[in-house]
């Protein structure tokens, strides 16, 4: 009789018992799946790069398709001096930090959205009885370089607003730029984690999470100011995407926050960005339990 996928899943975890007893730790098995993950897109990269022309002419496209983005908005202030009372350097630079901490979390973890396809058409039931973590499988599974268009789309519009934006720096706000990055990446990186696991039960719910991801970083790229509290609300205290950007771009920028949160919120970022990779992590462990395979 074919073997289950609850049954694979329970094999699997019987085999990370014997990791632990054996003497590795949880940390040991983290190494070994980051470890996995990067010798996964290594294979990947060195088979796109095989065609460098279709490479770049990809990354090129995936370039120039994000910038028109920024294109609009430019367009927008050739009518208007400002958009909610901010400036086009100051939209810009949330623009840059917003579009470029998405390019990172999407070039890293962006592959996870194929896992309802994978879900589907029973192809999960592979990956489950390696002794590499599957989340670090998923992620690294068809690693698109091509995304590096987006990442270096956003870093061009971060490094205009920098030269542009007029703004009183300060050491710590020098620290922000940088930590809103890494903070913004990984908050997304949540979410895409996140939503891979609702693919457990929704297998045609990628959209859904595009949502959040590709939607998430369209809304943050406009000042807080231009949209409803309700929403401004719901993406602090629900899905706290305002901590991408807003609130740290907002402090940078000497600007209060519609919600009236104290300029110091601003560096709850990293706190907020454990906080979703704890959730998510508890997320797609409880996914992963429920999978029930298409027994072939």
């Amino acid at each position: 009789m074919a073997e289950t996928g609850a049954e694979r899943a329970g094999r699997a975890e019987a085999g990370a018992e014997w990791f632990e007893e054996a003497g590795f730790d949880r940390r040991s098995r983290a190494v070994e799946g980051v470890r996995a993950y990067a010798l996964i897109v290594a294979m990947w990269v060195r088979s796109t790069l095989a065609y460098r022309a279709s490479f770049v002419m990809t990354a090129a496209a995936n370039f120039m398709v994000t910038a028109f983005d920024f294109v609009t908005i430019m367009l927008m202030f050739t009518h208007v001096d400002a958009l909610a009372g901010y400036s086009l350097p100051e939209v810009a630079l949330l623009y840059g930090t917003s579009a470029t901490a998405f390019g990172l979390s999407d070039l890293l973890m962006g592959s996870v959205e194929r896992l309802g396809r994978r879900v589907r058409d029973g192809t999960l039931d592979t990956l489950l009885v390696r002794p590499v973590p599957v989340l670090a499988q998923i992620a690294a599974d068809r690693f698109a370089l091509r995304r590096v268009g987006r990442l270096t789309q956003g870093l061009v519009v971060l490094g205009y607003a920098l030269v542009s934006v007029d703004v009183d720096w300060t050491p710590l706000k020098v620290l922000m730029l940088p930590l809103m990055v890494l903070t913004g990446a990984a908050i997304f990186g949540a979410v895409f984690v996140a939503g891979a696991a609702f693919q457990f039960w929704a297998q045609d719910a990628s959209q859904v999470q595009h949502a959040f991801t590709y939607g998430g970083t369209t809304l943050l790229q406009y000042p807080p100011a231009v949209f409803a509290k309700e929403l401004v609300r719901g993406v602090t205290f629900v899905v706290p995407l305002a901590f991408v950007s807003w609130l740290p771009t907002l402090y940078v920028l000497d600007r209060d926050y519609p919600l009236g949160l104290p300029s110091w919120a601003a560096f709850l970022g990293p706190a907020v960005a454990c906080g979703c990779l704890v959730l998510a992590g508890l997320a797609w462990r409880t996914g992963l339990r429920s999978y029930r395979s298409t027994g072939s």
